[in-house]
């Protein structure tokens, strides 16, 4: 006699999504993306790197002060409200989404991360935030030290000329060049890479999509396939 076939069931539970990778690789996209796809909270680590360098430049405190930075960040206030045009980003009550995406902002906030105070402050935030599934979080260690036990992990990369091509092309300031881009992006790789607390790397158990060759279309079908198996049980 033939058995009635057993349906494919999709766990209720949910899930943690970790995307890391290198600067200007399109891990916020794809993050917002999977975010309005799945129902999930998209949290950005890196608006929340920014909102506090935006503090410490506010302040006039130095970028490598790793004590008086722990100290800044334990006395401050950062939110990520989600809105269909993405997050909004609060720095002690006050709206600061604009401002952090300016480019010396960007630049201070790569400094700052490298700080052990810091990092330790946002790790605990980013876990909190975390807690209880339901969000894609992007950064750079979020597999490997914010949530090792994601039950998705995605490493996103390309190749460091096509992320400052896609960086430059986002970019509205005038002045800006592809090479003074891709050559900023190459230094930040050396800082996230090479710094001593949870550098840049992918978790051993990772999936690598490398887009140098891909659309982003193509990218999100690889990601939403990963989730989606993850996600049956």
């Amino acid at each position: 006699m033939n058995k009635a076939a057993v349906p494919v069931q999709v766990s209720a539970k949910k899930i943690v999504i970790a995307i890391d990778g290198p600067a200007g690789s399109g891990k916020s996209t794809l993050a917002s993306l999977l975010a309005k796809k799945y129902n999930y909270v998209n949290i950005e680590t890196g608006a929340m790197y920014r909102a506090l360098a935006l503090k410490a430049m506010e302040a006039g405190i130095s970028l490598d002060d790793s004590e008086s930075l722990g100290k800044l960040a334990g006395k401050s206030e950062i939110q990520l409200q989600p809105l269909p045009e993405g997050n909004r980003v609060l720095l002690d009550g006050m709206d600061v989404t604009e401002r952090i995406r300016q480019q010396d902002v960007t630049d201070a906030a790569s400094r700052v991360s490298v700080h052990a105070p810091v990092r330790a402050w946002m790790v605990d935030h980013q876990r909190q935030m975390g807690l209880g599934g339901g969000v894609v979080m992007e950064g750079r260690d979020i597999g490997t030290k914010v949530f090792p036990d994601a039950e998705v992990k995605i490493f996103l990369d390309a190749a460091p000329e096509t992320r400052g091509s896609r960086r430059f092309l986002q970019n509205q300031e005038p002045s800006s060049h592809a090479h003074a881009i891709s050559e900023e992006l190459r230094r930040r790789d050396d800082r996230d890479r090479g710094r001593q607390h949870s550098p840049l790397e992918a978790a051993p158990d990772a999936v690598l999509i490398d887009s140098t060759h891909l659309s982003l279309d193509q990218v999100l079908e690889q990601a939403v396939q990963l989730i989606d198996q993850k996600m049956r049980r």
